[in-house]
């Protein structure tokens, strides 16, 4: 049974993760936090040890997620490496390339698993479009469109809108998904990156963009968009969405990944969404421990989320000059 800890609790994302790492049959050992009374809350909520000290929560560990602030992976994921531990990191990797790149050279020196979570690869509306694009059913492509919209978390994780906790706003938090995909997809990198993004909606309340369009110039004409905006009401049924449009020389195919729920009205709770379909995080944690317990890559590696957050660094640098941004200038 592989032992695992949380290095932070910040990450709303830990809240399921903890519950899927059991399933896979894994044993969670603690949860460290630079906050102590986080890791002590959070601790208690979900029946897991709090340390005060990390390196005494590495010396059990033989895997690790780390699901601190997003400034903070960095240092966390180095001391992981260096303990032996394999390493599930949050989404993006870093607020910049500098530590995003640390990341990875640090799992690569140590000779560790390194994993970025990015779920969505696991979702088989997902999976059955990639089958479909490899397999050429749809010809080349020409463009995909994607959307990841959300409400801004300020009510579930209030630092996803402090830019020196997080590296910037909605850019930050919802672009990475989708160039992901994208890479995954195409099996290419942007040759350009072009961003607008604002502040019309939640204006006055936090200092990140919470509305945001990207561009993406690939080889060949190929073209890429991503909506990556806080533009749900804060009362809406659903923490957010996520949806793609690709077009192919043969046909189109459109994924909505949020489309298995149930709707609610009235009862034990309020108006919502209840989710009936696949759990993409258990498919992911699962992975995450398959690779380490035989010491492979899993199906998403480090790099991916390095050149996922370089595309993501870039767009916040085309919205800040209005400029288009050369990929080379941010190797991914």
């Amino acid at each position: 049974m592989l032992r695992v800890g949380f290095l932070g609790a910040a990450h709303l994302h830990a809240d399921a993760y903890v519950q899927n790492l059991r399933t896979a049959g894994a044993q969670v050992v603690g949860v460290y936090d630079w906050v102590p009374i986080r890791a002590l809350w959070w601790g208690q909520k979900f029946g897991v040890a709090p340390f005060d000290e990390l390196e005494a929560l590495l010396t059990d560990c033989d895997a690790v997620v780390v699901c601190s602030e997003t400034a903070f992976h960095a240092d966390l994921v180095e001391q992981a490496a260096s303990a032996g531990c394999a390493v599930l990191c949050e989404k993006p990797l870093g607020t910049n390339y500098a530590d995003s790149a640390q990341i990875v050279s640090a799992c690569e020196r140590a000779g560790v698993v390194l994993m970025t979570a990015f779920p969505m690869r696991f979702h088989p509306g997902f999976q059955q479009l990639h089958t479909m694009v490899t397999g050429g059913q749809l010809g080349r492509l020409l463009a995909c469109i994607g959307t990841n919209q959300s409400v801004m978390p300020m009510q579930e994780r209030a630092w996803f809108a402090n830019s020196r906790l997080s590296g910037g706003g909605a850019i930050m938090d919802h672009v990475v998904h989708l160039a992901d995909l994208y890479g995954w997809l195409l099996q290419a990198e942007p040759q350009q990156v072009y961003a607008s993004a604002n502040q019309i909606v939640h204006a006055g309340v936090v200092d990140v963009e919470t509305s945001g369009l990207v561009l993406l110039d690939y080889a060949e004409g190929v073209y890429a968009s991503i909506d990556c905006s806080w533009n749900r009401p804060l009362d809406y049924p659903s923490w957010g969405g996520i949806g793609l449009s690709v077009v192919g020389e043969r046909g189109s195919i459109e994924v909505d990944a949020m489309s298995q729920r149930l709707t609610r009205f009235g009862g034990s709770g309020p108006f919502g969404w209840l989710d009936w379909g696949t759990d993409v995080n258990q498919l992911m944690v699962e992975e995450f421990l398959a690779a380490a317990r035989e010491g492979r890559q899993p199906l998403v590696t480090g790099q991916d989320g390095l050149r996922a957050t370089a595309i993501a660094l870039a767009a916040r640098e085309s919205a800040a000059t209005g400029n288009s941004v050369a990929m080379s200038v941010h190797p991914s």
